[in-house]
């Protein structure tokens, strides 16, 4: 039905949940044939047959010259969390970007709970190039350090919870602090406030007031300054 609308020349948006349950039915129905089982029971052309449905989203040029197009939003629930079993890893090689849910976000009432560390997207460098030429030349550069800041706390977390947070430098106990205004404040949406939506430019103040007073608080300790009265 999707392609039929995009060979109209309209620009078709498919949501499918779940692919899992789909593999399933695959692999029952597989078995009822007596078909030569593969990895955890799935057919051996489980990949094959999944490589095969996502590829079918694109661009098309139509026979009367229109554009359409054909994007699709898939959802893949493995069981336990594993993301090692095949329906996922399948996916994974066929497809352009991955956002991964974390449950640990969620239990702490992070929404939306997107892990940062393991979604992926195969489209970032045509993205960066779009708001580096429309919105700033500093994106990339926030971006990249606002990445750093989450990879430095989530190595220090470990740190902190066996020492505490009062046996941090002045410095790592700084950063920490940032990394969770970057959470909270940029990567965390409310669900109750009327801000549902952030333009590009609203964005990139956003990361240029939190990196920015990071700075000017990292030079105060720098200069000896205690981390309390640096932060007033």
């Amino acid at each position: 039905m999707a392609e039929y609308y995009r060979d109209m020349g309209y620009h078709v948006l498919f949501l499918a949940d779940s692919l899992s349950r789909w593999a399933e039915a695959l692999r029952e129905i597989s078995s009822s044939l007596e078909e030569m089982p593969g990895e955890e029971g799935y057919p051996t052309y489980l990949a094959s047959r999944l490589s095969g449905f996502l590829e079918r989203a694109g661009v098309v040029e139509t026979l009367s010259g229109r554009i359409g197009s054909l994007s699709m939003i898939l959802s893949v629930s493995p069981p336990g969390g594993d993301f090692t079993e095949p329906v996922t890893q399948a996916c994974l090689r066929t497809t352009g970007s991955f956002l991964m849910l974390d449950t640990s976000l969620a239990h702490r009432r992070h929404f939306p709970a997107i892990n940062w560390f393991q979604s992926y997207s195969l489209y970032a460098k045509d993205v960066a190039e779009h708001y580096r030429t429309k919105i700033s030349a500093e994106w990339d550069p926030l971006l990249v350090r606002c990445r750093q800041v989450l990879q430095q706390e989530e190595s220090l977390r470990e740190v902190a919870e066996i020492v505490g947070s009062e046996g941090l430098q002045d410095l790592d106990r700084l950063l920490m602090r940032t990394a969770e205004l970057i959470r909270t404040e940029f990567l965390q949406q409310n669900a109750y406030s009327e801000d549902a939506f952030s333009p590009p430019d609203k964005t990139l103040a956003i990361m240029k007031r939190i990196l920015s007073a990071h700075d000017r608080m990292a030079e105060k300790l720098k200069q000896g300054v205690g981390l309390e009265d640096a932060m007033k």
